[in-house]
């Protein structure tokens, strides 16, 4: 590639485990994040009152993991493994993100079932940027992105072959 302002990047890494309640059940999802990712957990709170949920605003439903550089690109390619490197193509979003899930965190290599934890999938989201992003959230004299500089989702799937090797699945 020839302008460096062009290169495609990973951002950060998210891995979310939405468990719907405080209590037993969020300190094991924490548990989990933190034997995968060997970082401090944040938890996440509800931002609505869902009275059919039975969920309050202000209350504590899931944990999250924000991993960022090596390390984030380290868990993707683990986690991509466990996928087969395969990605469905409306895993991308039209900002050239991508998310997907894994349905149990026992498929991670290396981690046993845990039958005092129990099963926990997540949710991986993947964030892209280019330089030169940060002027959209610069304190002083922000500016918008313009539209020839933003990622799009073919240019995403096209880095995720080269950089991960990973099949875009229709």
């Amino acid at each position: 590639m020839s302008d460096v302002m062009r290169a495609l990047r990973i951002d950060k890494v998210v891995i979310n485990i939405g468990v719907g309640e405080a209590g037993d059940r969020l300190n094991k999802a924490q548990k989990v994040l933190r034997m995968l990712t060997d970082h401090e957990p944040k938890v996440t709170v509800a931002k609505v009152t869902n009275r059919d949920l039975g969920i309050r605003e202000g209350m504590p439903i899931g944990c999250k993991v924000t991993l960022r550089r090596t390390d984030a690109e380290e868990f993707l390619r683990k986690a991509l493994a466990i996928r087969e490197n395969r990605i469905a193509s409306y895993s991308y979003d039209p900002e050239g993100n991508l998310s997907f899930g894994i349905t149990d965190y026992t498929d991670f290599e290396g981690m046993k079932y845990d039958p005092e934890i129990g099963i926990f999938g997540m949710d991986i989201s993947v964030v892209f940027r280019r330089p030169g992003y940060r002027v959209a959230r610069r304190r002083i004299a922000p500016r918008r992105i313009p539209k020839e500089h933003r990622i799009t989702r073919e240019e995403t799937q096209a880095f995720m072959r080269e950089r991960f090797n990973v099949e875009v699945v229709d």
